[in-house]
């Protein structure tokens, strides 16, 4: 479903020093299978997830990406998002003025136009909406608010999820999703990422920790560090790089 080969990527010259931090991903993950990418602060997680979502602050140098066999690389943000992938920010921004639903059922149907589909009427959003926030404990008042504004770490990150199901995406990006949650959040949010599981979707979750991986239990782990994917294994790699850390693969990155 995705397929990353020989990546390169760096700063955009025009955002600030032109700094390689891609340095040859190469990453495959099949429909219905969830892959984790784990590894140390500074090692391109982050910048991987910009970079397949569009992100104007990074160059890809060398390298290609493939979604569902359509090399991506020179489609806008707009475009990916109308062809199913979707980005979960690690630190979700604030839309001041912009009410949460309208902001939802604008992006819905600019998706749907995009792809040819009949948009989506009024009465049949709001049902879903109200489904899928009760999923997510999310309450009428906060769904009335603007996008994220006055939300605790927490919420955002539950309305990150709540997009997702209202958007309905083929395949989902999660950058540190679990990042700012305690337990009874954290299990919230995994069980509406785990309620997106499909054979028909993929998903990359990125994340520093374990304990996320515990509830979504990935099919596959990947390490990265320096740049690249240097390690790839089943779920009980979380647990051994929990235990370990990340100092064995320095040596591989460099």
């Amino acid at each position: 479903m995705l397929e990353i080969k020989n990546l390169h990527a760096r700063v955009n010259p025009e955002e600030g020093e032109a700094l390689a931090i891609l340095k040859g991903v190469d990453l495959i993950v099949p429909a219905g299978e969830v892959h984790a990418v784990m590894g140390p602060n500074g090692c391109g997680k982050s910048t991987l997830s910009y970079v397949l979502a569009g992100h104007d602050g990074y160059e890809i140098t060398d390298g290609a990406m493939a979604f569902e066999g359509e090399d991506i690389g020179e489609l806008a943000p707009e475009e990916r998002a109308a062809r199913g992938l979707f980005l979960s920010f690690q630190y979700p921004v604030e839309i001041p003025g912009v009410p949460t639903l309208t902001f939802l059922k604008e992006a819905a149907n600019a998706q749907r136009r995009a792809r040819g589909e009949e948009e989506i009427k009024a009465p049949d959003f709001i049902k879903l909406a109200r489904e899928n926030a009760a999923k997510l404990g999310i309450s009428n008042d906060m769904l009335k608010r603007p996008v994220n504004v006055g939300f605790s770490g927490g919420e955002k990150k539950r309305m990150e999820i709540f997009q997702a199901l209202m958007l309905a995406p083929r395949f989902l990006i999660l950058d540190e999703t679990d990042s700012g949650l305690d337990i009874d959040a954290l299990k919230v949010v995994a069980d509406g990422v785990n309620a997106l599981r499909s054979p028909d979707r993929g998903m990359l979750v990125i994340t520093h920790y374990q304990r996320l991986l515990e509830y979504l239990k990935p099919d596959v782990v990947h390490v990265m560090a320096g740049g690249r994917i240097v390690e790839s294994g089943g779920p009980e790699l979380a647990v051994t790089l929990e235990s370990e850390g990340y100092e064995k693969y320095a040596g591989a990155a460099a």
